[in-house]
């Protein structure tokens, strides 16, 4: 296949007997918007028998960007998909399986999304047909870029993504040929070594669907001798790109429940006692004890702590007893004892068992259900009212103890709590739910003084039963525009009670429906404004600013003169010339040939010299040259130097270098 300029994309299809879905596979690549001179299809027959081999040759007359691969059957999906890898030359990779398709616009925005935000690998969003699972959770909203750590990305998987080649040729990275969970240590390896990874969740990018005939690989491969390997794979893939700690404890975390303790409860009772006990069990009683350190433990369920311990000490009929009737035993109830919850299995504090108690604790995981319905300032004063409804799933009503926490966000404070009256507030859609209101003073909230500056995130400390469980205070519901309508913004009465600075608190929900409140200190009118900063036309070496008074002015000492202080501790005033007949408007004019090298603050001084008046830096203002006689002839400029509107001008006074500046100009 000759080409003007490399493609963008190469998308890679391994078939085996994937007829009829094939075609539409194929068709659904050849029809994206992004072009056929951006992508070349490598589809590669793996031996098939049903007439993939010819379906696809017939397509491949049609599309010139296709290029089909005849190869004898290697079994599972990964070989093909090296075949492919080996003849791609897209600057991204994308593999696609053959029965699924794509969503006609998906390539085009995928790519968009790698380049502008120069990402290495893009997950467009999947669709199930038929009922087969695909994930939902990262695919919640857009994520320009994200991380593993910072999503939910590593929940998924499998190899369906748009993958930077570069990555993929500089870790060297191929499928290994197993039938199943091949493509996660794939997956994992350029998850693990990513400069970026993006989300694309606005569009429906992927369709995945079940075959006709059933024999989809997940579904007839999905026994533990064809997962093994892979499995094997994907904990040493984690250790191998992760020191040990926090964060690899977080990934770890993902495949042991999900390739270690679930498989096992669900196919290790389907094989013989003596393949379970001597071929399987062993190789998982190793990656619990290599790979399940104490920060995992921590992390995962009950039922999984169960399962690893029992691994762990060396209990192979107990963990097949508790893996026959792991369904059952999942329905059992709770036991409160002491303030924490435990899952009430035939296991739990049974001398004969001796398991820990920590196994079947479920205090931190037990769902709370709670909303916040009400927010609104009471009066004119500084209090918010909040009301609502909670409850923790199995524990019954509230107890008076339910609180509500202020905690600061990105600052340092101890949490503020604030007592509940359970009881009082209307709550909707949960009967089983209990109503409470909160009054938030903001003038002595923080043991009597007033709340501070910052912004500060509501949490509600829901207690029952003696079970505390703290809770971020959200709103699930939406107004009838479909938005989350917050108090308006309150000036506060505090500061001019009570000697504090004025200041306003503005109630607000984030994206995710969560109650903050930010606290500022209100900015008080400026004695004056500058209005205009030039170099005088006649006088290049001239600084004139330009400015008037304003209300404040009355209140407060007014600006006398305009100051330039170098770094040094050199100080030059000129006088402001404020206009006749009581105008409010002024002028001074600064001569900087008369400043030394160095660097300038400009400021307004007022008779009180804590309150000078900042010159703001601005926006177009170029430099200025000047000849200093005294120095043979020699060039001298002043320019400002970038700065905030808020902190005061900063000029540059420096002589001329010819060949610093001839440099510049020849490029």
């Amino acid at each position: 296949m000759s080409r003007r300029n490399p493609p963008r994309v190469s998308v890679i299809i391994p078939a085996y007997n994937a007829m009829p879905e094939l075609t539409k596979c194929v068709t659904s690549v050849m029809e994206q918007t992004l072009g056929p001179d951006k992508i070349e299809i490598i589809a590669v027959d793996d031996g098939s028998t049903d007439g993939t081999g010819s379906e696809l040759d017939r397509l491949a007359r049609t599309c010139s960007g296709l290029r089909v691969v005849h190869r004898p059957n290697s079994g599972g999906a990964g070989v093909p998909r090296n075949t492919g890898l080996d003849l791609a030359g897209g600057d991204y990779v994308f593999f696609l399986d053959s029965d699924d398709y794509l969503g006609p616009d998906a390539l085009r925005r995928m790519v968009a999304m790698a380049d502008e935000n120069r990402t290495d690998v893009v997950l467009g969003k999947m669709v199930s047909v038929g009922g087969r699972a695909v994930p939902t959770a990262v695919f919640s909203h857009n994520q320009p870029r994200t991380d593993i750590f910072s999503s939910h990305a590593y929940r998924t998987l499998g190899c369906w993504k748009l993958f930077r080649r570069s990555l993929i040729e500089r870790l060297e990275l191929r499928f290994p040929p197993y039938r199943n969970c091949e493509d996660k240590p794939f997956t994992a390896a350029a998850y693990l070594n990513a400069d970026g990874i993006s989300v694309v969740a606005d569009y429906d990018c992927y369709y995945s669907r079940n075959r006709q005939n059933g024999n989809n690989l997940t579904l007839t491969a999905a026994d533990l001798v064809h997962r093994m390997d892979g499995t094997r794979l994907c904990f040493e893939t984690v250790a191998r790109y992760l020191e040990p700690g926090p964060r690899q404890d977080r990934i770890m975390r993902r495949h042991v429940e999900w390739e270690l303790c679930g498989p096992l409860r669900a196919l290790l009772p389907r094989e013989s006692e003596q393949q379970a006990r001597e071929h399987f069990y062993p190789q998982f009683r190793d990656w619990a004890r290599t790979y399940v350190t104490d920060g995992v433990f921590q992390l995962i369920a009950p039922q999984d702590r169960l399962i690893v311990h029992l691994l762990r000490v060396d209990r192979f009929e107990d963990l097949m007893t508790v893996a026959r009737h792991a369904k059952a035993d999942a329905e059992r109830g709770h036991v409160v004892d002491k303030g924490r919850v435990y899952w009430s299995h035939p296991f739990f504090r049974d001398p004969a068992k001796a398991v820990p108690d920590v196994c079947f604790d479920t205090t931190d995981r037990l769902p709370v259900h709670h909303e916040l319905a009400e927010a609104a300032w009471t009066g004119d004063g500084d209090v918010l009212r909040l009301g609502g409804h909670a409850r923790i799933e199995s524990l019954g009503p509230l107890q008076p103890t339910t609180q509500v926490i202020l905690r600061p966000s990105g600052f340092r404070h101890p949490d503020i709590r604030v007592p509940a009256t359970v009881g009082t507030a209307p709550h909707h859609g949960d009967d089983a739910a209990a109503g409470f209101t909160v009054d938030v003073d903001l003038s002595t909230v923080d043991a009597g003084a007033p709340l501070g500056g910052g912004q500060w995130d509501l949490y509600l400390d829901v207690r029952a039963q003696g079970v505390s469980r703290t809770v971020r205070l959200r709103r699930t519901r939406t107004d009838t525009d479909g938005r989350r309508t917050a108090p308006p913004k309150r000036e506060l009465a505090t500061g001019s009670r009570r000697g504090h600075e004025p200041s306003t608190a503005r109630p607000f929900f984030t994206p995710h429906g969560n109650f903050s409140l930010d606290v500022r200190r209100t900015e008080a009118e400026p004695v004056c404004l500058v209005t205009a900063i030039a170099w005088d036309t006649f006088a290049p070496a001239t600084l004139v600013v330009s400015g008037r008074l304003t209300g404040e002015a009355a209140r407060h000492p007014q600006p006398v003169a305009l100051r330039a202080a170098e770094d040094a501790g050199s100080v030059r005033e000129v006088p402001l010339l404020y206009a006749p007949h009581g105008s409010r408007t002024f002028t001074a004019r600064m001569p900087v040939r008369n400043l030394r090298p160095g660097r300038w603050t400009l400021t307004l001084r007022t008779d009180d010299p804590k309150s000078p008046v900042p010159v703001p830096t601005p926006k177009a203002l170029s430099g200025t040259r000047w000849y200093r006689a005294a120095r043979l002839g020699r060039p001298y400029y002043a320019k400002p130097l970038a700065g905030s509107p808020k902190r005061p001008m900063v000029l540059r006074v420096a002589p001329v270098r010819p060949v610093a500046a001839l440099r510049r100009r020849l490029g």
